[in-house]
């Protein structure tokens, strides 16, 4: 038993250990206080103002795509969008549902933003929708409350005003996939586009910029209480094309629906004035992103709108190659400019016929009536006496079968053969029916249309080897010939070959006489070309009704059209190149074209000195 006295003793020792512990934790606790709120209050008071204080990545505006007279083609546009930040929501899924009953989403739409979440971070906001409406945007507004997480953007959105106008040269911006992703954070912001295609993709880095941040303080949910200080970033830099918005809007409508391209330089700077390829895209709608059907239906078109015909198109030149083959004979000594060749409609070689465009010949013509008249007999014969490799040689000289270096992206190399390529590529000697082919531009031989105008700028400027450009950034447009390396070709042989090419323009019988001009006093001097797409039989050339004629035969198997030339021909300053798929012949279908828009040209003086200063936005 446990006496009174014993039991009060321990009862006292209790209490005081009690009240020990007691006083020992109080001790501690306001020891810690002490610590956390005196010793390292600076140290929480930064992180308070951390939680308090959100620093955000602004992105600048992207910078203007203007032509060579400040007219804008690439600008902004002011774009509202909703934006969700995964973080602030309970459940994405239900956001998203309570989103869908005020601006429908659709099921594409919903797959993109879930697989968007998975590849950000949790606290990056992503793209729900863009290009909202005023009115839909309120809506939103007014329903903020019970959507958490959601938030109204007010950007920027790239605009084309001129749409499929220039499209392959400007090319487009589109939403950034996981490869486009380089540790730039600007391409990690919601509704970043980046450039795909043309002078968007070439000039990407300066047009982006560098992003600004602003400090915006938050409550305890995350929600924006005030905006306290800002740092706009610096605008992306501003490109400056060579092209005359004028004239590729011309050259654009003379096209119409086909399938074609179109090229203007200026012969003495390389300055692209215009590169038209038909048919086209609206570049505006890859910003806002594409449907399904939208993207089948310009993938799937047998026209191609999505290739640059004018850059990326490989095509036999046909005709207009013959002056390659003439300057090669010239240059060589094997031919001189009266020596005549007789053309009987054809000539053989073994069990083989090589065929003239004109079955019953041209009688005797020289090198001069030879391209006046585009005779092919005159041309199997010098390319036989010239060799395929000198040929060649030539040829690239000229800028033809490599690419020119433009600054768009996907320009095709084109094929130049010769003996060797043959032999390594094909596995098989080079013949004499091979030269045949090649002397009027058939055969292996593929160029593209902007290759075509470089040819005829360096033979129009007196052997100056321009290279083309559409920036002015890339090259200035106030450049003259001097700037450029001469070819080392004779100057007499040029002027003999552009005293023939004028006869073809403006002589009576040559093949593009019904388009010749003069306008301002000037006249264009050229040289049309016709390729064969389908191979034509014997069977048919010694019928009764002799070879069918273009408008008889399915459009997929007619010749393509071809025409390259310059104005004004005493002076000149312009050079073009213009083809057309299936368009039958270079007399009917690319002349007439090439005529009108070099008359514009001269009409609206398109190599006048760019306006550096003009900015129309």
């Amino acid at each position: 038993m446990i006496r009174d006295g014993d039991r009060s003793k321990m009862f006292t020792r209790r209490t005081a250990m009690l009240a020990g512990g007691k006083f020992f934790l109080a001790t501690t606790l306001v020891g810690r206080m002490y610590y956390l709120q005196v010793i390292e209050a600076d140290k929480y008071i930064m992180k308070a103002n951390d939680n308090r204080i959100s620093l955000r990545l602004l992105p600048p505006p992207r910078g203007l795509i203007l032509d060579r007279f400040g007219s804008p083609l690439a600008i902004n546009k002011q774009n509202f969008r909703v934006l969700i930040v995964s973080e602030k929501t309970a459940n994405l899924d239900a956001s998203l549902s309570a989103i869908n009953r005020i601006l429908p989403l659709s099921k594409r739409e919903l797959r993109k933003i879930k697989r968007e979440a998975k590849r950000k971070r949790n606290f990056v906001p992503i793209t729900v929708k863009e290009n909202l409406s005023w009115k839909d945007m309120v809506r939103i507004q007014v329903n903020a409350p019970d959507l958490p997480g959601v938030i109204i953007d007010e950007g920027l959105s790239r605009f084309y005003p001129n749409g499929k106008t220039g499209a392959h040269v400007l090319g487009y911006v589109a939403s950034v996939s996981e490869k486009d992703l380089t540790g730039d954070p600007l391409l990690e912001l919601p509704g970043a586009r980046i450039g795909k295609a043309g002078i968007e993709k070439v000039y990407d880095l300066a047009l982006r910029g560098k992003g600004g941040n602003k400090k915006v303080e938050v409550n305890a949910l995350g929600r924006v209480i005030r905006e306290m200080e800002r740092n706009e970033g610096e605008t992306g830099a501003e490109i400056q094309l060579s092209l005359d918005i004028e004239l590729q809007k011309y050259a654009m409508k003379k096209l119409k629906n086909k399938s074609a391209a179109v090229v203007v330089m200026d012969i003495h700077t390389g300055s692209v004035l215009t590169l038209a390829s038909t048919p086209s895209f609206d570049p505006n709608a890859f910003n806002k992103g594409l449907s399904f059907k939208e993207w089948s239906s310009l993938s799937s078109n047998p026209n191609h709108p999505l290739v640059n015909k004018a850059t990326s198109g490989r095509y036999s030149p046909g005709s207009t190659f013959k002056m390659i083959v003439a300057l090669a004979a010239l240059e060589a000594g094997v031919i001189s400019p009266e020596q005549k060749v007789i053309c009987k409609g054809h000539i053989e070689l073994g069990n083989r016929r090589f065929h003239c465009w004109k079955k019953e010949g041209h009688g005797a013509v020289n090198l001069k009536e030879a391209i006046q008249h585009s005779c092919d007999i005159y041309f199997y014969e010098i390319a036989k006496r010239v060799g395929i490799n000198r040929i060649a040689k030539m040829a690239k000289r000229f800028g033809l079968g490599e690419v020119s270096g433009i600054d768009l992206p996907n320009e095709s190399n084109g094929l130049i053969p010769d003996k060797a390529w043959k032999k390594q590529k094909v596995g098989d000697a080079w013949r004499l029916g091979d030269t045949y082919n090649a002397g009027i531009g058939q055969g292996f031989v593929l160029t593209t249309p902007l290759q075509l105008a470089v040819m005829t700028a360096r033979i129009a400027n007196g052997g100056i080897a321009v290279t083309p450009h559409v920036s002015i950034q890339k090259k200035d447009t106030d450049d003259k010939e001097d700037s450029f390396p001469a070819m080392d070709i004779s100057r007499a042989n040029l002027q003999i070959i552009k005293d023939a090419m004028n006869s073809v323009v403006n002589a009576y019988g040559g093949t593009a006489f019904g388009s010749r001009f003069k306008v301002k006093n000037a006249t264009m001097s050229g040289k049309t070309g016709t390729t064969q797409v389908r191979r034509i039989s014997m069977q048919e050339r010694t019928s009764e009704g002799g070879v069918r004629k273009q408008e008889d035969i399915k459009r997929k198997l007619r010749n393509h059209a071809l025409f390259v030339g310059f104005a004004p021909s005493d002076s000149p300053k312009y050079a073009i190149s213009v083809l057309v798929e299936h368009g039958g012949s270079g007399s009917k279908a690319a002349a007439p074209i090439a005529r009108d828009v070099l008359r514009k040209a001269i009409r609206i003086n398109s190599s006048r000195t760019p306006d550096k200063t003009k900015r129309t936005t």
